[in-house]
């Protein structure tokens, strides 16, 4: 038997999920995603640090909340808020562990480097400090180091914006200020903030064909299934998300 939600919102939300997956309303649909958007942006903050990619791991995140909508199925006994959670959690995870690393960096530092982080959340709570590096290791049962090599190559996971200051002294002078000469992939990079910025002429269904087609490189069929659309429909949208997206960019 289905466990019913003590909290009135969570019901709401449950009863507009049950209308979009009978209806496939988009009004629905996005009603739930602004009612689930400050959600979002607190669990996107804690992976990103407002760190240059927190906008990406939002738009992540999102696209982890729509796929919950699809696939909550209410005859296992869960409410849609406990189910929702952990799938846009699991979503950003994926993305962070696939994307957001700079270099190649071994998989056990990768997941040394995870188990840091919430290894220093944890004893900053404890010790109301910021925990040294032993501490860590003796909490984590590894070697100093272990997590001394893991904080290292983390260093490529915390990337900064190029208009970051250099430092507090440097009176506003950003990294991109510094930079003397023109590198080749200059233009690529342009045409590249170009697309970002002109996303936000798509719709999410758009948004969600061309991340799964480019980013995460499904094919059309794979990405139908994904959604639940045919591979026609998955075509038509991406011609369609491309064509506005290159009508913003060149105007």
């Amino acid at each position: 038997m289905r466990k019913q939600s003590t909290n009135p919102k969570h019901e709401e939300v449950e009863r507009l999920v049950q209308n979009f997956q009978k209806t496939g309303s988009k009004q629905t649909e996005r009603e739930i995603v602004e009612r689930y958007e400050k959600i979002i942006q607190s669990i996107a903050w804690k992976y990103s640090r407002g760190r240059a990619f927190h906008e990406d791991i939002v738009q992540v995140g999102r696209i982890g909340l729509l796929g919950a909508i699809r696939r909550f199925d209410e005859t296992l006994g869960k409410s849609f808020h406990t189910f929702a959670i952990p799938t846009i959690i699991g979503e950003i995870k994926h993305f962070l562990r696939d994307k957001t690393w700079s270099v190649h960096v071994p998989r056990r530092a990768k997941e040394l480097g995870t188990k840091i982080m919430k290894a220093e959340e944890e004893l900053t709570t404890i010790l109301q400090r910021k925990p040294e590096v032993h501490e860590i290791a003796n909490h984590l049962h590894v070697d100093v180091k272990e997590v001394l090599e893991a904080m290292e190559l983390g260093q490529a996971y915390r990337t900064q914006s190029i208009d970051m200051p250099i430092d507090p002294d440097s009176e506003g002078r950003t990294i991109m200020e510094s930079v003397g000469k023109k590198e080749k992939g200059y233009e690529k990079a342009l045409k590249k903030l170009d697309v970002k910025n002109a996303l936000h002429v798509l719709t999410t269904s758009e948004r969600r064909i061309l991340y799964y087609t480019y980013i995460k490189e499904k094919s059309q069929r794979e990405t139908g299934k994904i959604v639940g659309v045919s591979q026609m429909h998955v075509s038509r949208i991406q011609r369609n998300a491309i064509k506005k997206l290159r009508q913003a960019v060149l105007g």
